[in-house]
C-alpha cells in the first residue's frame, strides 16, 4: 500500500483529501504545515508528497528543497492557487513531479496521483540484472540464455554514456526493465526518471504533455504549463511505444535530439534542455519508414544504440528459470510458501509458445496460485491459462463463448456497421471496466489492477464511456 504525505494548512480540504485517497486504498498522513510535515517524515517514509505552496511559517517552495535534500527522489506534487503559478512553475523545474491548480478535478488529480507513484518506484525500485529464483525482487531481468547476456552486456556499456538507446523486442519482453536498468546504471541516476507512453495519451494531449504550453496558447491554457522533457532537465526521459508517436511530434523529438532545445507550445524562444532520451517500440520501424509513418532522420537519431530483446520463444532454455522466479515471486505476494510445481506443469509450460512473452508466463503462474489448493502447481492449473480459458467448467466457457458470438452475429448482421470493431470493442470494455469497478467497490486503484491498467488509462476509459460512480466527497474547497 503506498504512503501519501499531505502538507497543507486548510484543514476542511485536508481532511476531505485524506478521506478520498483513503478510500481509494492509500495510506494517508498530514500535516498543517512545512515544518509539521518534515517532522513527520522522521517517523514515516511517504512514497509521495502533496504540498500546498501557500503555508504559515515555512513556505511551500522552502518545504520542497527540504524535502527534496533530504530524498530527491521521493515525488511531490503541488497544489498552487492560480496567483502563485510561477513559484509552482519554479519547483517543478527544481524537480517537483507536477503542480495542479486549486480548485481541483478529482479524477484529474488521482490520475497525477498514480502517475506520481508509478515514477518514484520507477526511480526508487532498482532493476535486478540476471536475476535467480533465489532473489524474489519485484523488478527483475530473469535469463541466462545467450541472447540474454548480450543485453545484459549492452546495458552494461551503454548505461554511463549519454548515448540515446532504441529498445526493440515484442510486447511482455520486458522493455521498460531495460530502460530503467540503463537508467540506474547512468551517471543521471540521481535524476528525474520519466515515462511517456505515446500509445496512452491521447495525440492532441501528447505534445502539451511532452513540451508544455505557455498561457493562451489554445482554449482553456489559463496559465503556463511545464511539459515533462523540460521537466526531467538534468535526468532521463523514456518514450515507451515510440513508434506509434503521430509524425507531429516526431519532428519536435528530432530537434530536441539535435539541438537540446525545445518550445512551448504557443511559446516563441527556444528552452535548453538537457535529458538523455530512451525509446522503445514494439513496431516495425523499418516499414513504417517505407510508409511514411515515421521520419527516417529521427530514426537514425533513435538508434545510435540498440538493444534488441529476444522473444520468450527464442530462448526456451530461460523458461525453467522463469517458471522458479514467478512462482517465488507470486507466492511472495501471496504471503505462502513455494508450493513448487509438478514436472506435468512445466513439461506443459516448457510446450507453450508464449506470444506475449515473460509478461504472459508471469500473469499464468500467478493465476495458477490464485486457484491452486495447497498442493504444487499442477498441469490442470496451468492449461486453463495457456489455452485462453477462464478457471471453471468447460460447460461455463461453453455457454458464455455461445452468448457473445451470438452478440457479434447481432452486431455484424445490423445495418448500422460504421466503426463496428471500434464500438464493438469500446462495448465490451465499458462492461469489463463495470464490472471491475462493481467487484472493488468502485475502487480505482484496485479495478486498475484488476484489469492491468495503469491508473491514468483507467480514468481516460471512464470519462470516455461515461461511467459514473459516486463517492463520499462530493467535491473539495474552493482555492486560497
Amino acid at each position: 500500500m503506498s504512503t501519501i504525505l499531505i502538507i497543507d494548512d486548510d484543514d476542511q480540504l485536508r481532511v476531505s483529501f485524506q478521506r478520498l485517497l483513503t478510500e481509494e486504498g492509500y495510506s494517508v498522513d498530514s500535516a498543517p504545515s512545512g515544518e509539521a510535515g518534515l517532522n513527520l517524515m522522521k517517523s514515516i517514509t511517504p512514497d509521495l508528497v502533496v504540498l500546498d505552496m501557500r503555508l504559515p511559517g515555512m513556505n511551500g517552495l522552502e518545504t520542497f528543497r527540504r524535502i527534496h535534500a533530504i530524498e530527491p527522489k521521493l515525488p511531490v506534487i503541488i497544489m498552487t492557487a492560480f496567483g502563485t503559478t510561477e513559484t509552482a512553475i519554479e519547483a517543478t523545474k527544481m524537480g517537483a513531479f507536477d503542480y495542479i491548480l486549486k480548485p481541483f478535478d478529482i479524477p484529474e488529480m488521482l490520475g497525477i496521483i498514480e502517475q506520481a507513484l508509478e515514477a518514484g518506484r520507477f526511480m526508487r525500485s532498482p532493476v535486478d540484472v540476471n536475476a535467480t529464483p533465489d532473489n524474489v525482487s519485484r523488478e527483475a531481468i530473469v535469463g541466462r540464455s545467450k541472447p540474454m547476456q548480450d543485453v545484459y552486456k549492452a546495458i552494461g556499456r551503454v548505461s554511463p554514456t549519454d548515448a540515446t538507446v532504441l529498445i526493440r523486442g515484442e510486447s511482455g519482453t520486458g522493455k521498460e526493465l531495460v530502460a530503467r536498468a540503463i537508467y540506474q546504471h547512468s551517471l543521471r541516476a540521481e535524476k528525474p526518471f520519466l515515462v511517456i507512453n505515446c500509445v496512452a495519451i491521447p495525440e492532441n494531449l501528447l505534445e502539451s504533455e511532452l513540451f508544455g504550453y505557455e498561457k493562451g496558447a489554445f482554449t482553456g491554457a489559463s496559465h503556463r504549463r511545464v511539459g515533462k522533457i523540460e521537466q526531467a532537465d538534468g535526468g532521463t526521459v523514456f518514450l515507451d511505444e515510440i513508434g506509434d508517436m503521430p509524425s507531429s511530434i516526431q519532428a519536435k523529438v528530432l530537434r530536441l535530439l539535435q539541438e537540446k532545445s525545445i518550445e512551448r507550445l504557443g511559446g516563441r524562444g527556444t528552452i535548453s534542455v538537457d535529458v538523455r532520451i530512451i525509446a522503445a517500440t514494439n513496431r516495425n520501424l523499418e516499414k513504417a519508414l517505407s510508409e511514411g509513418r515515421f521520419r527516417e532522420d529521427l530514426y537514425y537519431r533513435l538508434k545510435v544504440v540498440t538493444i534488441s530483446l529476444p522473444p520468450l520463444r527464442e530462448r526456451p532454455d530461460d523458461i525453467p528459470l522463469l517458471i522458479e522466479y514467478f512462482l517465488a515471486r507470486s507466492a511472495a505476494d501471496f504471503g505462502m510458501e513455494n508450493p513448487g510445481i509438478t514436472e506435468e506443469a512445466i513439461s506443459a509450460l516448457n510446450g507453450y509458445s508464449w506470444p506475449g512473452n515473460v509478461r504472459e508466463i508471469g500473469n499464468t503462474l500467478h493465476k495458477a496460485l490464485i486457484f491452486n489448493r495447497g498442493g504444487p502447481v499442477r498441469a490442470e492449473d496451468i492449461s486453463p491459462a495457456i489455452s485462453g480459458m477462464d478457471a471453471g467448467t468447460g460447460a461455463n466457457n461453453e455457454t458464455t463463448e455461445a452468448a457473445i458470438t451470438k452478440w457479434a452475429h447481432e452486431a455484424l448482421s445490423s445495418k448500422d456497421t460504421v466503426n463496428l470493431f471500434d464500438s464493438c470493442m469500446d462495448r465490451f470494455a465499458a462492461i469489463l471496466i463495470r464490472e471491475a469497478l462493481n467487484l472493488t467497490g468502485g475502487n480505482r486503484s484496485r479495478a486498475a489492477k484488476l484489469l492491468d491498467l495503469s491508473r491514468p488509462t483507467l480514468h481516460s476509459k471512464i470519462e470516455k464511456f461515461g461511467l459514473k460512480f459516486e463517492t463520499s466527497i462530493t467535491g473539495l474547497p474552493p482555492k486560497k
